[in-house]
């Protein structure tokens, strides 16, 4: 069964976001945490940023040094690598360093289909675990409180952490969940079995298996243990990399979750395609999966998700339920938008895992 696009609606482009300071430029504005939020869809927008000037023979390398705020380091053309658009590696030691940084504002969207308004709230680095950048946040209602996981990127590699905010203006941070290199936690919105339930994305240096979703169990939201891989048998879509994308929303029969599929790039300085493939998981053991798409049924397919910064990417983040889901994502790593599904279609699309 065919899953249809009801709706496509682009959001935010890097122009309409001012920069952390005006010597620096907006690259992307994408990767989108998205709640419901009172009366309306709040935003938790991803905000990448590189240095302005140009300086022949040298590449500036941002980052946010815990005494002096955003800083950039100029490092010799000679002495780096090109891994593509965003990493760069250094041919001394073969360490890489991103070429932007990033941060995230809030971004307030009314009935969500369309921005009311970018405010001046915004969630910057503050420790050296984060200092290359907080990246990709995925928002969970838990109590009176928002939750957010985000990727703490620093000289450590990508962790995950956790903060949370009553109003959108003020944060509390919780510390680092998932230790380098994991990314793409979401939060499950209710207790499981009495404990709280995450999924998670460890990335393998050492190629055992192809990439792989796990599920986790935690008394206190802080420490995690009882890890279980999710068994998602697919095709040459997800074979680059595989992991969560919004958190989980709950279904008559167990969890909806939306999850990104990576092709494995064919050529040096390419990225790979990016596409949405969803499962529903068992209301009681979020490890189990009842049913899956196939086929992705999410694919670049507007101008700017398959012309950006990083072409052919969209990367789902956000899911609120309305009339039907609104999705937000990013798209080619320089666009947020939103685009709307039948709950009903995506759940018939689905099939047995085999």
């Amino acid at each position: 069964m065919t899953v249809r696009r009801l709706s496509t609606r682009l959001l935010l482009r890097p122009e309409d976001v001012p920069p952390s300071r005006d010597d620096f430029q907006v690259v992307g504005v994408f990767n989108p945490g998205a709640v419901r939020a009172a009366d309306e869809v709040v935003l938790l927008v991803r905000v990448a940023e590189r240095p302005r000037e140009r300086r022949p023979g040298f590449t500036g390398l941002p980052r946010w040094d815990p005494a002096g705020g955003l800083t950039v380091d100029w490092v010799p053309d000679a002495d780096l690598v090109p891994v593509d658009p965003r990493v760069v590696r250094r041919r001394a030691d073969g360490l890489v360093r991103l070429t932007f940084t990033s941060h995230l504002r809030v971004v307030r969207c009314g009935d969500g289909r369309a921005v009311r308004e970018i405010t001046g709230f915004t969630f910057r680095p503050q420790a050296e675990v984060e200092e290359f950048g907080v990246e990709d946040p995925r928002i969970t209602p838990l109590g009176v409180r928002f939750y957010f996981t985000y990727v703490a990127v620093s000289r450590h590699g990508p962790a995950s952490a956790l903060a949370s905010t009553a109003d959108f203006r003020t944060f509390e941070r919780h510390g680092v969940l998932f230790c380098p290199e994991n990314k793409d936690v979401v939060l499950f919105p209710e207790k499981i079995g009495g404990a709280y339930a995450a999924l998670h994305r460890p990335a393998c240096a050492t190629p055992f298996t192809r990439p792989e979703m796990w599920a986790a169990r935690s008394p206190d939201l802080i420490h995690w243990g009882a890890h279980a891989p999710l068994v998602v048998p697919g095709g040459e879509w997800q074979s680059g990399r595989v992991g969560a994308g919004t958190p989980p929303l709950r279904v008559a029969d167990g969890w909806l979750e939306i999850y990104h599929g990576n092709q494995q790039p064919t050529g040096p300085g390419e990225v790979g395609t990016y596409y949405g493939g969803a499962l529903l998981l068992n209301p009681d053991d979020p490890a189990r999966v009842l049913r899956r798409t196939p086929e992705p049924f999410f694919r670049p397919e507007a101008e700017f998700e398959v012309r950006g910064f990083v072409p052919n990417v969209v990367f789902p983040t956000g899911l609120v339920r309305d009339d039907s889901l609104l999705l937000y994502y990013g798209a080619a790593d320089t666009f947020t938008a939103v685009a709307e599904f039948s709950e009903r279609e995506l759940l018939a699309a689905m099939t047995t895992p085999g």
